[in-house]
């Protein structure tokens, strides 16, 4: 989750796809269905985000159908301006995602 820059622009996100980061937009639902949803990227709310990143494996794959990031894996977190994200981080961070 965390990096030396705390944002990436829209080339560094398409190129961090390419090597299997996990994208999460952490937008609402009438969100994505308003703006649209990011390709390869799964969504999970902010207020839903605590509960999906203490989730059991099986359950994460089940309810998001991706296998859930370990605590090392890299993850990029995006939202409409960026200040969800950052919370996010922080959450991640928090749950002892490096």
């Amino acid at each position: 989750c965390a990096a030396a820059e705390p944002s990436v622009s829209y080339q560094e996100l398409k190129d961090l796809k390419k090597a299997n980061v996990l994208h999460i937009d952490v937008r609402e639902r009438w969100e994505i269905d308003r703006f649209g949803k990011i390709p390869e990227s799964i969504n999970i709310p902010l207020g839903e985000l605590m509960e999906a990143l203490k989730m059991d494996p099986t359950e994460f794959k089940e309810q998001y159908n991706q296998k859930m990031p370990s605590k090392s894996d890299p993850v990029v977190f995006s939202c409409l301006a960026g200040t969800r994200s950052k919370q996010a981080l922080g959450f991640a961070m928090s749950l002892g995602f490096s």
